[in-house]
């Protein structure tokens, strides 16, 4: 097992001239399958991709992004494991002193919507080059949302950036759609048919199937009507019940295809059994680590997926309501592989998910085929 290359250099020692993708992530590089960038670049690894990271690069230098060159593919870009405003600040609106997703703890090493940023560098290193946005910012920021932080209704984080695909959701699936697409030569502009996956379009003419939702400006400017819009929202994030949404931005549309099916068992069990490190890169020593991982390192990720639908948690927009768990099977392996790890203490402090109540479906018919009959089923 390696950690995945930082430099230009260390690519060179694996063979590769260049990369398929650069992963831009607003997290220091944590290879452990709690963290989104370590999921998503392995997952693309175990498909035959090769894959560059870069962790909190200097938004203030274009160089920073050049690390590796232009990419064959595309840019892959994520603010990190939490929105970056909720990293930056407190809900007093207080610069927080801390980001214990960042070497040392330090904070200030990404930009407030690093999304945004981040997209924007990316253009001014390369021109015409795919960058896609993915992880838990993109997916709450989809469409028109309200932002706590501004006080005020913002657009698409996809049309704000300039972006030209967001994945939602958990990606596994949906990556590696996107990277078969983009090997075969189609172009970015025409991978329009992914499931979890939202992109702009200037005409709205051929599109089937999908409801209109009120536009970004109306949401803006209407408490009522933004209401109205998040809950249709709301009840369309089950990928078998729901439609595609279509949001107006200005003369541009916003098109959000449906969510995509969540991994199945044997699926989660194949993603936790891939090569992670489970540790920080060691560049970070000198630092004192990354302190994020002291949560996590010694801890079990059993299921995804919460149907308790509480009204403080934005869960649903980001894993969906149908739960998943990894097989007994997978969950002891990985159990006996941290046993095995220098630092471990003999114990294993979490096995758990999004929710400590909620393992598996009780509904007979969502156990036996995912779906129920009744319209007022919880479980669609």
């Amino acid at each position: 097992m390696a950690f995945l290359p930082v430099t230009a250099a260390e690519a060179k020692q694996r063979g590769w001239d260049r990369v398929d993708f650069v992963y831009v992530s607003g997290d220091a590089y944590v290879d452990h399958p709690s963290f989104g960038h370590a999921i998503i670049s392995r997952v693309l690894e175990s498909h035959g991709y090769s894959v560059g990271i870069i962790a909190q690069p200097d938004w203030r230098n274009i160089d920073s992004f050049k690390v590796f060159g232009r990419p064959r593919l595309g840019f892959l870009v994520s603010s990190g494991n939490i929105d970056s405003m909720v990293n930056h600040y407190t809900a007093a609106k207080k610069p927080r002193s801390s980001d214990v997703y960042s070497p040392g703890g330090k904070a200030g090493l990404r930009p407030n919507r690093a999304d945004i940023v981040y997209t924007n560098c990316i253009r001014q290193a390369y021109k015409n080059i795919p960058v896609i946005l993915g992880g838990v910012e993109a997916s709450l920021r989809r469409l028109a949302q309200y932002d706590y932080w501004d006080d005020k209704v913002r657009a698409s984080v996809l049309y704000d950036s300039g972006a030209d695909l967001l994945l939602f959701g958990m990606g596994e699936r949906s990556i590696v759609q996107l990277a078969d697409a983009l090997d075969a030569g189609i172009p970015i502009s025409e991978v329009r048919y992914i499931d979890g996956s939202a992109y702009v379009s200037q005409d709205i003419s051929d599109e089937t199937d999908y409801i209109l939702l009120d536009s970004y400006e109306k949401v803006r400017d209407d408490k009522t009507a933004y209401a109205g819009c998040f809950m249709v929202q709301y009840n369309n994030q089950d990928p078998l019940n729901s439609k595609r949404l279509i949001q107006p931005h200005g003369s541009k549309f916003v098109v959000c295809n449906l969510p995509q099916q969540p991994l199945e068992t044997d699926e989660l069990d194949e993603v936790y059994a891939l090569p992670f490190e489970r540790t920080y890169h060691p560049m970070y020593e000198p630092a004192g680590g990354v302190p994020a991982i002291n949560e996590v390192q010694f801890s079990l990720a059993s299921s995804r997926g919460c149907f308790g639908g509480c009204n403080f948690c934005a869960l649903t927009f980001h894993q969906g309501r149908r739960v998943t768990s990894r097989s007994h099977e997978s969950l002891l392996q990985e159990a006996r592989e941290l046993t095995q790890m220098k630092d471990f203490k003999g114990y294993i402090h979490d096995v758990g998910g999004p929710t400590a109540n909620f393992r598996a479906a009780s509904c007979p018919e969502q156990k036996k085929r995912g779906v129920c009959k009744s319209k007022q089923c919880l479980f669609p």
